[in-house]
C-alpha cells in the first residue's frame, strides 16, 4: 500500500504503461469481471487547460488492461454541477477512446443511486460505481479554490449525483469527501500530473509538471501530491480525516518511492498567464519542466504569503537549471544543478513544499523585509 511509482516524461500513454508495469502484478487485474476507470472531466475542456485528465493516460491504462486479458472496461464520470458529461466526453477526447478500444462510456448523471452509511454519514452514491470489481481512480493533480488541493480523494466526488454534490458543499466538503472514500474503495490511483492548474480546479493556469504518479493508497497519493504543489498535507482537512477513517496513510517519509524517466522531463513551456508573471522571479538556464514546475507552484504559495515583494526589493531571482552546474555564485538556487549557488536547496526534483519552506527561511537569513 505504501508504494508509489513516479514517471517523468512527455509521452503520457507510454509513461502510464511503464509506471503500471513497475507497480502492478498482472494477477491483480486478471479475471476482474468489471473494471471502472474514473477520470476527472470536471467540464468540457481539453487536458491542456490544466482541468481534465489526459485521454492519453486513460489510453495507457486501457492498453495495459487489454494486454492482460481484461475485457469489460467502463469509463465513468459525472462532470461538475452545471456541466454536461456527454459533452465533456467529446471535448476531452474520450469518445475517441470509446471507438478505438471498444470501452463503454458511462454518464453517471443518468445512473441509478443507492444510499450507504460510512464514517457516521449517510451518502448517496451512483450504483454503477459500487457494482465494479476494480476501480481505477485517475485524477488530475491541481489546486482547488475551496479545499486548496484536488487529487485522488476528491476525485470520487464525480461518483455521486448532483444533488449529493450540493449537499457535500453545504457541509463544507471535507468530512463528506473523507467519508465517501470509506464508502468507495479505490483499488488503484493513476495521477495525471502533466499540467494541472496552478490555482483553480476548472483550469486556465496550467503548469507543466510532466509526471505520472501511480499507487494504491489515495491518502498517501494526496499527501505526496500536496507537497508537490507546495502545500502541507495536514493543512487539508479531508486528507487528515481520511487517514483517521482508515482509508490510508499520510506518512510520505515511510513510502517506497520508485522514480522513472528523469532524463525525459522536457523543457518548461508556460501557457499560463499567472505562471508567466511568476517566471519573472526566476533565472532559469536549461531547466527541466519537472523542477521548474515545482518552483512555479512554490512561488504561487509564496505570493499568497506576500513574500514575493521581498525578492523584488532586493532584485533577487531564484536560480534553476542545468546551466548553473559547476558555477559558484551568490543568490538562491533550487535543485541539484545549482549546488554551487551560495544558498541552495538540493533535490531532483525538489517538492514545491520544500522550496516554499527553504525560500521563506532564506529570506529571513539574508534580512529581506
Amino acid at each position: 500500500m505504501n508504494k508509489l511509482v513516479i514517471n517523468y516524461g512527455i509521452n503520457p500513454k507510454e509513461m502510464t504503461k511503464e509506471a503500471l508495469e513497475a507497480l502492478l502484478d498482472p494477477r491483480q487485474v486478471r479475471g476482474k469481471a468489471k473494471i471502472g476507470i474514473k477520470p476527472n472531466l470536471i467540464k468540457d475542456v481539453p487536458s491542456e487547460s490544466g482541468a481534465t485528465t489526459s485521454p492519453e493516460i486513460v489510453a495507457g491504462i486501457i492498453e495495459y488492461l487489454l494486454d492482460y486479458g481484461c475485457q469489460n472496461i467502463v469509463v465513468l464520470e459525472s462532470s461538475a454541477i452545471g456541466h454536461d458529461t456527454d459533452r465533456a466526453f467529446y471535448a476531452c477526447g474520450y469518445k475517441d477512446l470509446e471507438s478505438k478500444y471498444a470501452v463503454k462510456l458511462l454518464n453517471l448523471k443518468d445512473d441509478k443511486v443507492t444510499e450507504v452509511r460510512a464514517a457516521g454519514m449517510k451518502l448517496t452514491i451512483c450504483k454503477s460505481v459500487l457494482d465494479l470489481d476494480y476501480l481505477i481512480n485517475v485524477p488530475v493533480l491541481k489546486a482547488h479554490c475551496q479545499t486548496k488541493l484536488t487529487c485522488a480523494l476528491k476525485n470520487l466526488k464525480g461518483c455521486i449525483p448532483d444533488s449529493e454534490k450540493r449537499r457535500f458543499h453545504s457541509q463544507g466538503l471535507h468530512r463528506p469527501i473523507a467519508a465517501l472514500n470509506v464508502a468507495i474503495k479505490t483499488d488503484l490511483v493513476v495521477v495525471d500530473g502533466m499540467c494541472g492548474d496552478l490555482t483553480f480546479e476548472e483550469g486556465g493556469n496550467p503548469v507543466p509538471m510532466n509526471r505520472i504518479m501511480v499507487g494504491y493508497d489515495p491518502v498517501l497519493i494526496d499527501a505526496y501530491g500536496a507537497e508537490l504543489i507546495g502545500l502541507n498535507p495536514h493543512s487539508i482537512k479531508y486528507i487528515t480525516l481520511a487517514e483517521e477513517y482508515g482509508v490510508g496513510s499520510t506518512d510520505v517519509d515511510k513510502a517506497e518511492i520508485i522514480e522513472l524517466g528523469h532524463r525525459q522531463a522536457g523543457q518548461p513551456i508556460l501557457a499560463s498567464p499567472l505562471a508567466h508573471r511568476l517566471s519573472s522571479y526566476i533565472d532559469a538556464r536549461s531547466a527541466c519542466s519537472v523542477c521548474y514546475g515545482s518552483l512555479i507552484h512554490a512561488l504561487a504559495r509564496l505570493q499568497d504569503e506576500g513574500l514575493l515583494k521581498a525578492l523584488s526589493k532586493k532584485n533577487l531571482k531564484i536560480k534553476i537549471g542545468q546551466g548553473f552546474r559547476n558555477k559558484k555564485e551568490e543568490g538562491i538556487g533550487v535543485g541539484n544543478c545549482t549546488a554551487g549557488i551560495r544558498h541552495n536547496l538540493p533535490g531532483c526534483p525538489p517538492k514545491a513544499k520544500d522550496i516554499v519552506e527553504y525560500i521563506r527561511n532564506e529570506l529571513c537569513k539574508i534580512n529581506i523585509n
